[in-house]
């Protein structure tokens, strides 16, 4: 984890600000330490039961024939998937981490933004499962639909306390 992470979280009893606005800033802030920040990703939206994530179509993110990379779209849903598990969970005991993403690509698209939004379908004590919807934003299109799971690695066992 990073240090400026750790220390924040130390400083906040494990936990990202639990304010809908003040999470995506808070998201939004530690984009330049991640591929986030490579592909523009910013955080839109969230609450108990989704997030929203823009990004831009950029060469960054398009495969050689000028079409956003499928690969990208998986990132963007595990990125939005992930995100929301972190949504008012205690970070010092348990961290999220992906262990499943599919998706199916319906549609191609070359310019434009896509808006992922990942919504909760289950979520138990050890897993979150997650449907991410990326859509097309100028024209509405459905691009994408993708399944994630994060399992909620317990952080305190492993580091003995």
């Amino acid at each position: 984890m990073r240090p400026e992470l750790m220390d924040y979280l130390q400083a906040h009893g494990g936990r990202l600000p639990e304010t809908p606005a003040a999470w995506v800033e808070a998201m939004n802030a530690a984009r330049p330490f991640t591929v986030q920040g490579v592909l523009d990703i910013r955080f839109v939206a969230v609450d108990d039961e989704s997030v929203t994530v823009e990004m831009p179509i950029t060469d960054a993110a398009r495969q050689p024939l000028g079409m956003l990379h499928g690969g990208v779209s998986l990132l963007l849903a595990e990125t939005a998937a992930s995100a929301h598990a972190t949504w008012k969970v205690n970070l010092l005991e348990r961290m999220p981490v992906g262990v499943e993403v599919s998706g199916s690509h319906l549609r191609a698209a070359r310019e434009g933004t896509v808006v992922a939004v990942a919504r909760v379908v289950q979520r138990g004590r050890h897993f979150v499962v997650h449907e991410v919807e990326i859509r097309h934003k100028e024209q509405g299109k459905l691009l994408s639909l993708c399944r994630v799971r994060n399992f909620y690695r317990p952080l305190a066992a492993r580091e003995g306390r």
